[in-house]
């Protein structure tokens, strides 16, 4: 009992972080973290810029593999919807028929072998043998490890991306050689990429939450920036994400202010149907009308899968928020759904991210349904195009020449 009371007060103490780190609180006790956030945020941004400008003088050096590498991430911390990008980008390499892997370092994803800090150097300085390889979450043809390993992200791209391979590794350099060398792959794409700067991007995308820019415009871990705003400059394209379809002359003057011409593509992510939860059912969106519902979720801005639900006419009744890759235990689940009934609920719905964390074998007394959502280009469709373009039709012949001496 008093370790779950333990547990809980520190989940609250994180929720209260991060609503400091998001602008969601105020009073005394929020000011005094945020000015100590501040302060660490002003040696983030030192090292930050320190590691910018060591690769840009290089005295670090990027790492080319001579094949093609496409580079999606953002200037922030979570909640710009990169996975849904990530797959129709990905999905239209592959239908013009390049070979794509997919790298992502696997946020939070568990190790399938323990190494200890000494057996990593033993390993490395001792007995010169080869690092561990990367995780392989899909070989293309089938998926080969859970969320649990492979992480939420790296695991929802591979069941939904038959035929292209998902690899799992913090060294992306590392991931990127194996995927040529075993999968015979010529074109990358980096999950979450744009702060790796050891593997040089060919064509860089960078997502924005149109509806969030830059949170408060600090560095983390005061506010959500990575990097500084005027980092806009290393992107290819823009991705504004989120969008509502109305212009925002103000952040397009700033993001042409640090990138002069370039192109800017602004998409949605379009509600599609609700899937069932470890099941083969499915609802269209129209079921939502009138009905009494639920929600949960584990991500970074819970306030939009909201309201999509809202939007399409839901009687929303009950909602529960965890911190984002929450894992949730047989116990949060019972309690949600023990509300859920006391509530008279119709159903529960949760977001497929948080939907690959759920237990298979849970058997739950209402039914649940996960909010399948998918990307739709809304301006810059001929931008879109191009990009993808500019990657299958190159004919590098010095990238040929380097992939042939990975093989």
């Amino acid at each position: 009992m008093a370790i779950s009371r333990f547990k809980k007060r520190l989940s609250q103490i994180e929720e209260f972080a991060v609503d400091v780190f998001y602008d969601r609180r105020r009073g005394k006790r929020a000011f005094a973290l945020g000015c100590f956030l501040y302060a660490l945020s002003l040696i983030f941004g030192f090292v930050a810029r320190l590691r910018f400008f060591l690769y840009r003088k290089r005295i670090l050096k990027d790492q080319p593999l001579g094949c093609l590498v496409v580079v999606v991430g953002n200037l922030t911390v979570g909640g710009t919807g990169k996975t849904p990008v990530v797959e129709k980008f990905a999905r239209s390499l592959q239908q013009r028929g390049r070979r794509v892997a997919i790298l992502s370092r696997g946020y939070m994803s568990k190790d399938l072998a323990k190494e200890t800090v000494f057996q990593k150097m033993w390993r490395s300085w001792v007995t010169g043998g080869d690092p561990l390889p990367p995780k392989v979450v899909s070989d293309g043809k089938k998926v080969l490890l859970d969320s649990e390993f492979a992480g939420d992200e790296p695991y929802m791209l591979a069941r939904n991306l038959p035929g292209i391979i998902v690899l799992v590794d913090k060294d992306r350099v590392k991931s990127g050689t194996y995927a040529i060398k075993k999968f015979g792959c010529d074109t990358l794409v980096l999950d979450d990429g744009f702060q790796y700067l050891p593997l040089k991007g060919r064509l860089n995308l960078l997502l924005i939450d149109k509806s969030n820019p830059f949170g408060n415009r600090h560095l983390m871990p005061r506010g959500i920036l990575r990097e500084p705003i005027r980092h806009i400059k290393r992107a290819s394209y823009v991705f504004l994400t989120k969008s509502d379809g109305n212009p925002d002359p103000d952040l397009e003057a700033l993001i042409q202010k640090h990138n002069p011409g370039i192109d800017i593509i602004e998409c949605a992510h379009k509600p599609q149907y609700l899937q069932q939860v470890n099941g083969e059912g499915r609802l269209p969106l129209d079921d939502l009308l009138q009905k009494r519902i639920g929600a949960f979720s584990g991500i970074a801005v819970p306030e939009s899968f909201e309201g999509f639900l809202r939007g399409f006419g839901a009687n929303l009744l009950y909602t529960k928020r965890f911190l984002d890759h929450h894992r949730f235990d047989v116990d949060e689940l019972n309690e949600i759904f023990r509300e859920a009934v006391d509530a008279e609920l119709d159903f529960i719905v949760t977001t497929e991210k948080d939907a690959v964390r759920i237990p298979e074998d849970q058997i739950f007394p209402l039914p649940l349904y996960f909010l399948r959502l998918e990307i739709e280009i809304l301006r810059g469709v001929d931008d879109f195009d191009a990009a993808v373009s500019k990657i299958c039709f190159s004919g590098n012949e010095r990238e040929r020449l380097a992939m042939s001496k990975l093989s």
